[in-house]
């Protein structure tokens, strides 16, 4: 299983290749290869948005479902789906103890 991710080219921000083609914040929204075909578009895909300079450094990578939650499996995508692993309080690991606060 493979996602396709790059980073935002306005602000930097981690983001994961959605089935429609836009760029999702989370990876849980991203479209989940699962054979080459598939592969094969969503690179397409992202070659197109980097054309447009909507992207930079897009990257397919490996996840796996853990608990039916999407789960790079690189340690280095788990950081960058997450956050910086030394502030709890920063990055996309912030939104949910927001939400859990709110």
């Amino acid at each position: 299983m493979k996602v396709l991710t790059a980073n935002r080219l306005t602000n930097g921000e981690a983001v994961w290749l959605a089935a429609d083609h836009s760029w999702t914040p989370t990876i849980q929204g991203a479209e989940i290869a699962l054979d080459e075909a598939t592969e094969e578009k969503l690179i397409r895909a992202g070659k197109a948005a980097l054309c447009k300079n909507e992207v930079v450094d897009v990257n397919l990578i490996d996840v796996e479902l853990v608990d039916g939650v999407v789960r790079p499996v690189r340690l280095r995508e788990r950081i960058r789906a997450a956050g910086p692993t030394n502030r709890r309080d920063l990055g996309k690991q912030a939104e949910r103890f927001i939400a859990v606060a709110a």
